[in-house]
């Protein structure tokens, strides 16, 4: 089979990944739980698949790299794919993401998150796991934004996930390191290209953390993603990235720019079968902002646990408000076309012809002849008849 027939087989199962490797079955992830849907994938098979995905110039790159990413279309269906190395030979992790960016309500998100969308400027940080849905969050964000308020919002992703359609907003996608050699040469050319909202795909190494608070400092408005299981634990994790003689100087500079933390998981709901984000959310008030400073990040779910009148929410806060929460957005399910070489080559029957309907036979008209008649009047009788 094909990579556009696993994916749309995947998309069948409703399944969020889909994993292919040599010499072991395809796997599909459906609501986390992980299953085989086939048997042994030959070695062959999967590097071809790979090499029709990145073409000869940059499957070179990848055979020297080990590994590459990549946004794509396949089978009507938006996918992440990454191809890497492994012991048994080429595997393939792809994310099936949805054909449209959602609304933080559809999304399943609570309706204050829309609160931090509405800075003018400063930062803020979604987290979470891997494959937890940071990217689809922030997507929804974004959506709020571009249906909402006319802003120029430039985004820096590797690679590029969802593609986004103008509304209000005025939107650049560029790609790392398709469009820029890099996430900070990125962030510094974006600086020079006049942005209101600068969105950030991860904050992965201390320089672009250090340009990123630059630029929630300098009056825009920045979004960005890392990973962590807490909100304490993103702030954290960034300051401690830096040396340890500037930490202090970090601390007070995210203090002072920060909007707002959202951490998030995933969590399936049975009743509903459907896996939604449970989030934690740390707004930025003088509490916190004190507790930052301070360097005690171990007291930010204290922080959180009273500030519930400031729009903050602990994981168990948020839980209770899911257990009651009844009007889930279920996701649509997309009815995908398969490609033109997947569907089934049939003839049409021809159609039937059309045959005229006989008429029926018409009723012979008996007109008896006299031997002695009058012409005329044997005239006027057959004109009677006919009549």
């Amino acid at each position: 089979m094909m990579l556009a027939e696993w994916v749309l087989k995947a998309r069948t199962l409703d399944a969020s990944d889909l994993h292919l490797q040599a010499g072991t079955p395809v796997v599909v992830r459906v609501r986390g739980e992980l299953s085989a849907i086939s048997e042994l994938l030959p070695a062959a098979r999967v590097a071809e698949m790979g090499r029709e995905l990145l073409g000869n110039e940059q499957w070179e790159q990848f055979r020297g790299r080990g590994s590459a990413d990549l946004s794509i279309n396949v089978a009507g269906t938006r996918c992440r794919v990454n191809l890497f190395q492994t012991v048994r030979g080429v595997a393939l992790a792809v994310r099936l993401l949805t054909s449209s960016t959602n609304t933080l309500k559809s999304s399943n998100l609570h309706a204050d998150l829309s609160r931090l969308t509405e800075a003018q400027t400063g930062l803020v940080i979604v987290s979470g796991p891997t494959g937890c849905g940071k990217s689809t969050t922030l997507a929804a964000m974004i959506e709020e934004i571009n249906a909402s308020r006319a802003r120029n919002i430039i985004t820096i992703e590797s690679p590029i996930e969802y593609l986004y359609t103008n509304q209000r907003s005025f939107i650049r996608q560029r790609e790392v390191p398709t469009h820029s050699p890099s996430y900070e040469q990125a962030i510094i050319d974006a600086l020079r290209e006049n942005p209101d909202v600068l969105v950030i795909g991860e904050m992965r190494t201390p320089e672009a953390m250090r340009l990123t608070l630059n630029a929630a400092e300098t009056g825009h408005l920045v979004l960005a993603t890392m990973h962590s299981s807490t909100c304490a634990e993103a702030l954290n994790r960034m300051c401690m990235s830096f040396a340890a003689e500037i930490q202090g100087s970090i601390r007070a500079q995210v203090a002072d720019c920060l909007v707002a933390v959202v951490c998030q998981r995933l969590e399936y709901l049975p009743d509903f079968q459907l896996r939604v984000p449970l989030c934690e959310v740390l707004m930025a008030n003088s509490n916190a902002k004190g507790t930052i400073r301070g360097g005690a990040f171990s007291q930010l779910a204290t922080v959180i646990q009273s500030g519930g009148e400031d729009g903050m929410w602990s994981f168990d806060r948020y839980r209770r408000w899911m257990e009651q929460k009844k009007d889930w957005v279920m996701p649509s399910r997309q009815v995908v076309n398969p490609p033109v070489d997947m569907q089934p080559h049939t003839v049409p029957p021809p159609p039937p012809i059309a045959r005229p309907t006989p008429k029926p036979p018409e009723t012979p008209v008996d007109i008896s002849i006299e031997e002695n008649a009058d012409l005329a009047e044997l005239a006027r009788k057959i004109d009677e008849k006919i009549r």
